[in-house]
């Protein structure tokens, strides 16, 4: 911290110092302290605009995977077409929709069931009665009653539609007049309308009355109209006037006991007394001067006709109808009847026997897929029926569009991350500049980028449940010969293409399967060790123990100083060489024991060769048929054993571990074809159960509750129990207690829990379920609450499982897609390559980006723990340190600026009472001179 002087002139003048500079001079320097600190948090904060632009790149590039890795998403769409739409068109082709084309015939559409009511003159009209509908023979019926909120058309068609029938009404109007319309919810067959019963009367529509004058001798005649059941019960009244005389009312039905309305008759309540007959007899007792008869029209329909019994216009007839036929009911009439569709697909059906759709809207007839029916198939010359041509397609371009996007989303990271390793356009360098970060985060991302796709995998085994394998599993590649892996040391077993895990430790595990694919994964050229020949001892050696996989090359044997044969893997040419054994091209020829045979089947060569197997792998021995030094072998083997060419890792997600395997040949020549023989045994994971402890309720009196726990009950309580359970009380240390190797049971653990006085009691509980641990913690209420982790195995009860193989994709890396890696990191893709391998190879790529431990699934799971979507990705946890430090810094600055704050007013004060002083100081001194020149008369009396 620099220095502040201050600068006051003549000290005597009384001018004084400015306090204001002089103290912003000080607190200035006071300040310089935290310059470090706020130049760090410039920098951090810098850091955080650039994460959080590498965090939204991140976010889109996990975006762009997303679509490719979602299986429901581009890689399941599936285009359609149909080659006449006039008859068919796709509607959807779901994930399960296979690529393909087929046929459809159309014979006939569905068809819907649909009626109507007879129609009425006014829709207003009011209505009364009931009618009961049914859909199809096997739904449920259900009766619609007209009250006064509802007797309208309007009102039965609103309660057709709120009921749960399952039938639509509408009123229709035309120059007809109204009616009410049906509509089956359901199509096809079994949705036909059925009409149980109906009642349902216009009120309004009565039998008026239709009659002439009288005149001259002729009486006034006139009739109702026709209905056409004449005993229909009737009900209503009419009311009738002879000339000018007294208007007699004639009601249908019983006359009252009292208050009888005058010029009143009933036809009476007797049966037929509400039909037409009754209403003519009623009439023609009233003595009205009327004469009533039933007549039949010419419609067959029959009527109520009156005459009057006095003929001119005297006599003329005036009649009023308020008569109704209650038996009339609107008439019900099919419209439609229900059909289901009839069709053949893919030749399945025929015309005589097709198949069925109750909609014209079908699916799932060709699996994943819907359609509609528009039209039947037209007829073709020969009479038979057109098919209607439905191609299924992958989504091609949606698919490289999707990976298009993946590229450009790549490209902006790898860009973003290579800006921050130069500078600005100010020559200051980047704020992530040679920061560890970006280092790890490229080598992620580039080796995510690169990593290898398995071409399937081994079904999931647990962790924690000491899992151990048997048995064996069959891989070939490609068209090559099918290669066994046998778990175990193999031992006096036929070596053929078969290979083993071994006995040692982990032999019998998925890490013990994958280091014996991945040892004979690679070629090996077999060497040779032998010994010279002396005069006891003949010259012999072997060559190096090889798996029986095809060998390829030659090998030189010379005996002494002797010329050296050529041993050739592979047929003889039509021209063989001189001291030169080929072995053929039979079956086995490319094998040590083909060698063998054919060194053995040459003649004057001076060696003979043996092979032998042990542990799946054969040796080849050759012996020399000459003593001495004169018959020392001189062995130079140039051959190569073919590897397997497949590669194997354990991928460990969570508590479960599985095998990948991988093909070194990428596309369809070097796919898999496995065969899994692998049995997985394991033992019964005992795992807890807990209950939290409860405590004390004063407002309720109830007592606090201990904690408990059990662990899985078994059904032996000797069973043989391995592994450990950890047991915490309340917010104690855990303690882990192991099952005691001296009473590895249920009552051994309980003993060792009790007696490590962890402040839990343990039990062993037995019913008719079995015997499970029990535990209970010693401390009552929330405090003493158990948590319990147990990884107790029952070794006795085990269970066993074979490991199927899933395939996923036979491509192997990004390049075999067409994506190429620049110079610059960033990559680039060749979309005719792309669309190429998706015509020929679409499930290749689909299992590429979806299968599971899959490339795709991998590089989403780089991207999450990489960017800022994850709490534990790099950026993440780089700017949550960030956050920290800034938090520091800013509270250091906060506390040196409430110091300097304080400095500042204390200064503030001290030095302006210093300036209020040095501006005294004249005056006093001149006070002071005047003392002294009184004293001592100085300056005084000079003249």
């Amino acid at each position: 911290m620099g220095t502040v002087g201050l600068n006051f002139g003549s000290p005597t003048s009384g001018a004084g110092f400015d306090v204001s500079t002089t103290v912003a001079e000080i607190v200035s320097n006071l300040q310089n302290v935290e310059t470090p600190w706020k130049t760090q948090l410039t920098a951090l904060h810098a850091q955080d605009t650039a994460i959080s632009s590498l965090g939204t790149i991140f976010s889109n590039l996990s975006n762009s995977m997303s679509a490719l890795t979602d299986l429901q998403g581009i890689m399941s769409q599936k285009e359609g077409s149909s080659s006449d739409q006039n008859v068919l068109t796709l509607t959807a082709a779901n994930n399960t929709a296979t690529a393909g084309t087929h046929t459809v015939q159309v014979i006939s559409l569905a068809q819907t069931s649909s009626a109507h009511l007879a129609p009425i003159v006014n829709a207003s009209d009011k209505l009364t009665g009931s009618i009961t509908l049914q859909v199809g023979v096997n739904g449920a019926s259900q009766t619609i009653a007209l009250n006064s909120s509802n007797n309208t058309l309007a009102g039965l068609a609103a309660a057709i539609n709120s009921s749960s029938v399952g039938v639509t009404a509408n009123v229709l109007t035309d120059a007809k007049g109204s009616r009410l319309s049906l509509v089956s919810g359901t199509s096809g067959k079994n949705g036909n309308i059925v009409v149980g019963a109906n009642s349902i009367v216009d009120t309004t529509a009565l039998l008026n009355y239709t009659g002439t004058a009288g005149s001259g001798s002729t009486a006034s005649t006139g009739a109702l109209d026709g209905i056409s059941i004449p005993g229909d019960t009737l009900s209503g009244s009419i009311a009738i006037q002879v000339g000018n005389g007294t208007t007699e009312n004639v009601v249908i039905g019983a006359q009252p006991a009292s208050n009888v309305p005058a010029n009143t008759v009933y036809t009476g309540s007797a049966s037929g007394d509400n039909t037409l007959s009754g209403l003519m007899g009623a009439i023609n007792l009233a003595g009205l001067g009327v004469t009533a008869s039933v007549v039949t029209n010419s419609d067959g329909a029959s009527s109520l006709s009156l005459l009057s019994g006095t003929t001119g216009t005297a006599g003329t007839l005036t009649v009023t109808s308020k008569v109704l036929d209650t038996t009339q009911a609107l008439g019900y009439s099919p419209s439609v009847t229900g059909a289901d569709a009839q069709l053949i697909v893919d030749g399945d059906g025929s015309v005589a026997n097709p198949l069925t759709s109750a909609s014209n809207t079908v699916a799932n007839m060709i699996p994943g897929v819907t359609f509609q029916l528009l039209a039947p198939s037209t007829k073709e010359s020969d009479g038979s029926l057109e098919q209607v041509q439905v191609v299924i397609a992958n989504d091609n371009a949606g698919v490289e569009s999707a990976v298009s996007q993946f590229v450009s989303g790549y490209n902006s990271l790898v860009s973003a991350m290579n800006t921050q390793e130069g500078y600005d356009s100010s020559g200051n360098s980047e704020p992530l500049f040679g920061s560890p970060t970006l280092s790890l985060l490229q080598q992620q991302i580039l080796g995510g980028l690169n990593q290898a796709n398995p071409n399937g995998y081994l079904a999931a085994i647990s962790n924690n449940t000491d899992t151990t394998l048997a048995g064996s599993v069959s891989i070939a590649v490609g068209s090559g010969p099918a290669q066994t892996f046998v778990m175990g040391s193999g031992v006096n077993q036929p070596g053929n293409n078969t290979f083993y895990t071994g006995s040692g430790s982990g032999a019998n595990t998925l890490a013990g399967l994958a280091s014996a694919i991945n040892a004979a994964a690679a070629d090996t050229n077999p060497t040779y060790s032998g010994t010279a020949g002396s005069s006891s001892v003949t010259s012999s050696g072997t060559l190096s123990a090889t798996s029986i996989s095809p060998l390829s090359g030659t090998m030189s044997i010379q005996v002494g100083s002797g010329a050296a044969e050529k041993v050739v893997i592979g047929a003889a040419p039509s021209s063989p060489a001189a001291n030169t054994i080929y072995t053929g091209s039979a079956t086995g020829y490319n094998t040590l024991s083909g060698v063998a045979a054919a060194i053995n089947s040459a003649t004057g060569i001076g060696f003979t060769a043996n092979v032998t197997t042990a542990g799946g792998v054969d040796t080849l021995a050759l012996t020399s048929g000459t003593t001495g030094t004169a018959g020392t072998l001189t062995v130079t083997p140039v051959i190569v054993a073919s590897g397997t060419g497949v590669t194997a890792t354990v991928v460990t997600n969570g508590t479960q571990s599985t095998l990948s395997l991988q093909s070194q040949t990428a596309g369809s020549t070097g796919a898999l074809t496995v065969n899994s023989g692998i049995v997985a045994t394991s033992d019964t994971l005992l795992s807890p159960s807990v209950t939290a402890g409860i405590d004390a309720d004063s407002s309720t009196g109830a007592s606090a509750v201990a904690s408990a726990a059990t662990l899985t009950s078994i059904a032996n309580v000797g069973d043989t129990l391995t592994g450990s359970i950890s047991i915490q009380v309340g917010s104690g240390a855990a303690q882990k207690i192991n099952v005691p190797f001296f009473d590895s049971t249920l009552s051994g653990l309980a003993s060792s829990i009790t007696a490590s006085h962890i402040g839990v009691s343990a039990s062993v509980v037995t019913n008719s379920k079995g015997s499970y641990l029990s535990l209970t913690s010693a401390t009552a209420g929330s405090n003493g609450s158990l948590t319990v982790t147990s990884s107790v195995l029952d070794a006795t009860n085990s269970s066993n499982a074979t490991l199927s193989y899933t395939s996923s994709s036979d491509l192997s890396a990004l390049g075999n897609l067409g994506i190429s890696v620049n110079n610059d990191g960033s990559i680039a893709l060749d979309a005719t390559s792309l669309d190429s391998l998706l015509n020929s190879d679409y499930s290749g790529v689909a299992g590429f980006f979806q299968g599971a431990n899959g490339w795709g699934q991998n590089f989403s799971n780089t991207l999450t723990y990489s960017g800022t979507s994850a709490a534990t990705g790099v950026l993440s946890l780089v700017s949550s340190s960030n956050s920290n430090i800034e938090s520091t810094l800013n509270a250091n600055i906060s506390k040196e600026e409430s110091l300097i704050s304080a400095q500042q007013k204390s200064l503030t004060a001290e030095l302006t009472s210093a300036n209020e002083i040095m501006q005294e100081l004249p005056s006093q001194l001149l006070g002071v001179n005047e003392l002294y020149s009184a004293i001592t008369g100085y300056n005084q009396n000079k003249g």
